[in-house]
């Protein structure tokens, strides 16, 4: 398919470019001829381009008054002198010579009609389809050249289908590497892949995240921009402002006004320029009609260091120029080869008419009118450019050196097939003047790039290499201090849509690029990860952050902790209840016998002690890592505990009631509450009510040491899963009951004996008791901190301090410091009181 497509094209172009071969009646211009064993081609710019109407196919005449290129014209001096040097190597292709046929490549249809020429057969100059190209053999075995990306392609696809060697010194153009479509194509310029990549590097370098992007018409510019953006883009930098110079842009013209309106309302400082130099020229004219001045122009290779560029007036105005460029290289001895042609004695430059030689592009009437004092200057961008063209001779020499087998010493000389150099030339390796020159497989050099800036601190415009760039992969090498910015006090411009959020803020992107954005703080809880500023990420179930931070914390484990003061003073209270406890039952058991003892219950008392200090000892619980037991017990046990207690006040206060004012009034109820133990048995019934709601609690509301998360960021509460469940309510409601039970009791009997009245004091501990779980659950409403078990525990101590200050307290007063009271006259003498005032009443 690609043989029939080259073919039908190469007819085509044939029927174009017959104007041209119909003109070879004269001879073409010795300079472009030099005969030879082998022969390379070259094409070469030695004349611009004109835009012009043409009327019929015929191929654009180069050698026009005012069009001569001087970049061009070194170029075609550096693969003569590179041929040269190569015939007269006794190493190099020893009794082998090269010769060569240049053409002047002004054109796309003048490089059209020199790649033809080169595919041409030596004796018919034509060229012949056939189905075999294994074995076809034009005069021509490569070609150097030509310039520029749309050229090179050009040519590249005329020369795929005949495999033939193209090594261009100038055509960059990633698209150019594809070897499907392209697969003799070579060059020994770098590829615009790593070029790109060097200038991303070079905008993250200086942190420049919002750029303007400005390119040619063409290949290399529109294919440059393209690249340059997506891999800009790929790196976070946003684009504020693209557009593209087109081929027939004039200064001032309205297209060009309208980009530089544009530009000027563009807030980006930087302004990535990939163009050619002609319409680089007309580009940066605009920018000085226009004024736009103060930013930084970042260059490509190929006007970066152009005096075609530097040459527009009043340029060194614009602001800071830093471009990427290619290696300066020099060919040795090409300035003392161009003067001793300049010197040469070449003859008058003969007139160029229609129909003549010049139609064939083989002929530069100003070369041959050179003097040493007219010759063009060499300066150091064509130097560069030069040495390309000449690397791409020895290159081409190198690998027909291998090709016939001249190690040894002779070479073969037999026919050769293009396709059998190429192979060839794939594989050189040699130094070049120190420099290496092989090939990728994808036909790119070895080479580098140059980090320079402009420099207009002398008189005359001059550059400063700042550094390099090397691969693969990609690096930067740049010196710094070497780089004099435009602005105040030598800072690095800024060129950023928004600047830099807080520490803790993330990105809000308004607008369609994500380089303009708001700043929020990151909110508690979440945490701004460097990887990604654009999303807050929470935390995790361990950690916390505060507002606006950059890392998450640990959270702080917390429970009542037995090294706490607070839990010292806790601790130290339960264990003096304790004691004062099992102090108080061993005082009742010494004196069990006595009137006070027997009043208050007698045994009964004993029952109500050991609630209290189950209910004590449940409050230990609090203290420490909470864990299963302690979450089972504490809780439930206090509530049984205090049920039991509450039930004997109930019933010793309800069965004093009994004796002195029913035990007459209804004999009957009297007798069958003492026959059927009726203390005992409610003691029982109550305690078993209690002691079934407090197993389904367990059962069914089961509580278990869990983690709290919720109520504070930055602590981890360690507690039971108890406060909530409905056992805890129902167990807490029934003590309630019978706390009201037990007041009411004790309130009917405050005017029993003075020796049996428990009313005050009872009243008193009831109301203590109240006020303590009013206290703390109105505690728990409005704060749930780390030290609400601390309370949980105060308010169960104060129930227990209340019930026993309340009714032991008094007792133990009586049998300690007042033995006198404690006497069965005194109470005998008490109930005789309450007796007569009972009658008299």
């Amino acid at each position: 398919m690609l043989l029939c497509t080259a073919c039908l094209v190469g007819l085509q172009l044939l029927i174009s470019c017959c104007w041209a071969f119909a003109c070879h009646s004269t001879e073409p211009s010795p300079d472009f001829i030099l005969p030879g064993d082998y022969l390379l081609a070259g094409l070469f710019p030695l004349h611009s381009g004109c835009l012009q109407v043409r009327h019929r196919p015929e191929v654009t005449l180069c050698d026009r008054p005012g069009s001569f290129n001087e970049h061009g014209y070194h170029l075609f001096q550096a693969m003569r002198l590179g041929v040269e040097e190569i015939n007269n190597s006794t190493a190099l292709l020893p009794n082998v010579t090269l010769g060569y046929q240049l053409y002047d490549v002004c054109s796309d249809s003048a490089n059209v009609y020199a790649t033809l020429r080169v595919l041409s057969l030596p004796g018919p100059r034509h060229i012949e389809l056939q189905g075999d190209l294994l074995h076809y053999s034009p005069k021509v075995l490569a070609v150097i050249g030509p310039d520029t990306t749309n050229r090179a392609a050009t040519t590249a696809t005329l020369l795929s289908p005949f495999l033939m060697p193209l090594i261009s010194y100038g055509a960059s153009s990633e698209m150019l590497s594809m070897k499907r479509q392209y697969p003799s194509f070579l060059r020994t310029i770098p590829n615009d892949k790593y070029q790109v990549e060097t200038m991303v590097l070079l905008l993250q370098r200086f942190g420049w995240t919002w750029i303007s992007l400005v390119g040619s018409s063409g290949d290399y510019g529109q294919l440059g921009v393209q690249a340059l953006e997506k891999q800009a883009t790929d790196q976070g930098i946003c684009i504020a402002f693209k557009d593209i110079v087109p081929f027939s842009a004039q200064v001032g013209d309205e297209r060009m006004q309208r980009l530089m309106r544009h530009l000027a309302q563009a807030t980006a400082t930087v302004v990535v320029v990939f163009s050619n130099r002609p319409l680089a020229r007309v580009f940066f004219e605009s920018v000085m009609l226009a004024n736009l001045t103060g930013k930084v122009w970042v260059a490509s290779e190929a006007w970066a260091l152009s005096r075609h560029i530097t040459g527009v007036p009043g340029i060194q105005r614009i602001g800071m120029v830093l471009g990427v460029a290619i290696q300066k290289r020099t060919v040795p001895g090409l300035k003392a080869f161009e003067e001793a042609y300049a010197r040469a004695d070449k003859g008058a430059p003969r007139p160029c008419h229609e129909s003549s030689c010049c139609s064939s592009n083989q002929v530069c009437r100003e070369c041959e009118a050179f003097t040493a004092h007219t010759m063009p200057k060499l300066k150091g961008f064509s130097m560069s450019s030069a040495y390309n063209a000449y690397r791409a001779v020895y290159a081409v020499a190198h690998g027909l050196h291998q090709l016939l087998g001249c190690a040894s010493g002779v070479c073969s000389r037999g026919r050769v097939y293009p396709w059998q150099l190429l192979e060839q030339i794939h594989k050189v390796n040699f130094l070049l003047h120190e420099d290496t020159v092989m090939f990728h497989d994808n036909g790119d050099p070895l080479s580098s790039y140059n980090i320079i800036a402009w420099d207009w601190s002398g008189p005359k415009w001059n550059f400063t290499v700042l550094g390099s760039s090397t691969w693969s992969p990609v690096q930067l090498d740049i010196n710094e201090t070497k780089i004099q910015w435009h602005g105040k006090d030598n800072q690095v411009p800024k060129s950023v849509c928004s600047s830099d959020c807080l520490e803790g803020h993330q990105r809000v992107v308004t607008g369609f690029h994500h380089c303009c954005f708001e700043c929020v703080p990151c909110g508690a809880g979440t945490f701004l990860n460097k990887s990604d500023l654009y999303r807050c990420q929470p935390c995790g179930k361990e950690e916390w952050a505060p507002e606006g931070s950059q890392t998450c914390f640990p959270r702080t484990v917390v429970f009542l902790a037995c090294q706490e003061h607070t839990s010292w003073v806790l601790l130290a209270a339960n264990t003096l209840l304790l004691l004062l406890l099992l102090g108080t039952a061993g005082l009742f058991a010494w004196h069990l016998d006595t009137p006070v003892v027997r009043s208050a219950g007698g045994r009964l008392c004993f029952l109500m002690l050991g609630s209290l200090a189950a209910g004590s000892s449940s409050l230990y619980g609090f203290f420490g890592e909470p864990t299963r037991p302690a979450c089972l017990l504490r809780q439930a046990l206090f509530a049984l505990g205090f049920t039991i207690f509450l039930s004997c006040l109930t019933v010793r206060s309800f069965q004093l009631i009994i004796i002195f004012k029913f035990s007459t009034k209804a004999p009957t109820f009297y007798h069958a509450w003492v026959q059927n133990h009726g203390a005992g048995l409610f003691v029982m019934i109550s305690s078993a009510a209690q002691l079934l709601i407090c197993l389904t609690w367990l059962v069914v509301w089961t509580p278990l040491p869990t983690r709290e998360y919720q109520r504070f960021p930055h602590l981890v509460m360690l507690e039971c899963t108890e406060a909530n469940s409905l056992g805890f309510i129902l167990a807490f409601l029934y003590n309630g009951l019978l706390s009201i039970s037990a007041f009411a009791c004790s309130y009917l009997g405050k005017d029993l004996p003075e020796n049996y009245n428990e009313a005050k004091c009872v009243t008193f501990s009831l109301l203590f008791n109240f006020m303590s779980w009013i206290a703390f659950f109105t505690t728990a409403s409005i704060y749930d901190g780390r030290y609400l078990p601390a309370f949980n525990m105060l308010a169960g101590l104060s129930s227990l301090s209340s019930g026993f200050g309340g009714y032991f307290l008094p007792k133990c007063y009586v049998i300690l410091c007042r033995p006198d009271l404690n006497s069965t006259e005194h109470f005998q003498a008490s109930i005789q009181d309450y007796t007569r005032h009972r009658s008299s009443t």
